[in-house]
């Protein structure tokens, strides 16, 4: 991606008149932010449809120019990378699917954004200990089950930082979408957490510098933090907050919601019991209720499969080892439908199949069928 890209996406964040999903529909029917740019005072050459207060939007861009170059200079300055939503390679995948995705993220950090398992945990403020010892074993039996999972969250007091701190503690990547620029950390209180983020996840924002985070920012933050993700886990929540809107926009997204329950006269746990009896929300009480939500128990099954494959035949060939793997799948089967299945010649597959029979590892039945020897 161009620096002369990644400014002018910069600029059309900084018009004031210009909605994000007006800026967006730009982008993409003019094919680059550069064009919209470059041809801001003639915006309907590129963009016929243009509607007139598009148009007034971009008659006078020159303060938001200037607005951002400061602050791409600020970025350099900082080692801060600028990620346009065009951007496949390092903008969030799944964030970038939803409608209303930022133009441009600000990230510092070390964390890969397009981690192939990505969960946020959010909740309340105001955690408990039981909230507390939720997100610690959670976190320690998802490092288990899934080590190179990346935990979102929002730095924010209570089920947050908790999350944060349980992943650094695994040594698991996190990273923290904050509701301000990255020239300052909210709340102070957290800064020592966010230090060692930088080193084992990041910081992930949508504003510029000398943003404060107002209150409209954290909410608008929760898309970020929903979207980027395959799925949201509530840990806490009374009636109303954050978390509950975290949770509607995650399944807005078509995201899995999950979250845990707890005693019905916690105040805390009423969010959570309210989600799971309005089915806005899947029932879990540990980390395999959610692996099994989000469809990872398969993959790790698979993994562990094939790693116990490897381990009891280290010497098979890979020819020898896709035989084996048909035969696993069920009791026994014909010669014909293995070399389909393994994708080999017949006569490969008899000369293979009478090769591990040798070996003990398969038996020949009636008809012309094998079956795989129990180790």
């Amino acid at each position: 991606m161009s620096e002369q890209e990644i400014l002018a996406m910069m600029t059309l964040t900084r018009i004031p008149a210009l909605s994000l999903l007006n800026a967006r529909m730009l982008v993409e029917q003019a094919g680059s932010a550069s064009a919209v740019v470059e041809q801001h005072n003639h915006v309907r050459d590129i963009v016929p449809d243009a509607g007139e207060r598009i148009v007034k939007a971009l008659a006078d861009i020159g303060q938001a120019r200037r607005r951002a170059e400061a602050e791409l200079e600020f970025a350099h300055s900082k080692r801060i990378r600028c990620l346009p939503f065009t951007d496949t390679g390092t903008y969030p995948r799944l964030l970038a699917e939803c409608a209303d995705a930022p133009l441009m993220l600000y990230y510092l950090g070390n964390a890969d954004l397009n981690q192939r398992h990505i969960v946020s945990i959010v909740g309340t403020r105001k955690i408990t200990e039981y909230g507390k010892d939720l997100c610690r074993q959670f976190v320690r039996d998802l490092h288990e089950a899934c080590p190179d999972t990346l935990v979102v969250s929002g730095l924010a007091y209570g089920v947050d930082i908790h999350s944060h701190r349980a992943a650094l503690e695994q040594g698991m990547p996190t990273v923290a979408v904050l509701a301000h620029g990255l020239d300052t950390i909210y709340p102070s209180v957290h800064r020592q957490t966010a230090v060692q983020m930088l080193e084992q996840g990041g910081l992930l924002t949508e504003y510029m510098s000398q943003t404060p985070g107002d209150k409209g920012n954290f909410v608008r933050r929760n898309r970020i933090v929903a979207g980027m993700s395959v799925a949201t886990i509530v840990v806490e929540s009374a009636a109303r907050g954050g978390a509950l809107i975290t949770a509607d926009l995650a399944a807005e997204y078509n995201r899995e919601v999950c979250a845990f329950p707890g005693r019905t006269f916690d105040t805390y746990s009423n969010g959570c019991n309210r989600l799971i009896h309005d089915q806005k929300a899947r029932l879990i009480t540990g980390v395999d209720d959610f692996l099994d939500c989000v469809g990872w128990a398969d993959e790790r099954k698979k993994e562990h499969s094939e790693a116990r494959q490897q381990e009891l035949f280290p010497q098979l060939s890979p020819e020898e080892q896709r035989i084996l793997h048909c035969l696993e799948t069920a009791d026994s089967k014909a010669v014909n439908q293995i070399c389909v299945e393994a994708d080999l010649p017949f006569a490969s597959v008899s000369a293979l199949l009478f090769e591990l029979e040798l070996k003990g590892l398969v038996a020949v039945l009636g008809g012309a069928r094998y079956r795989l020897v129990k180790q």
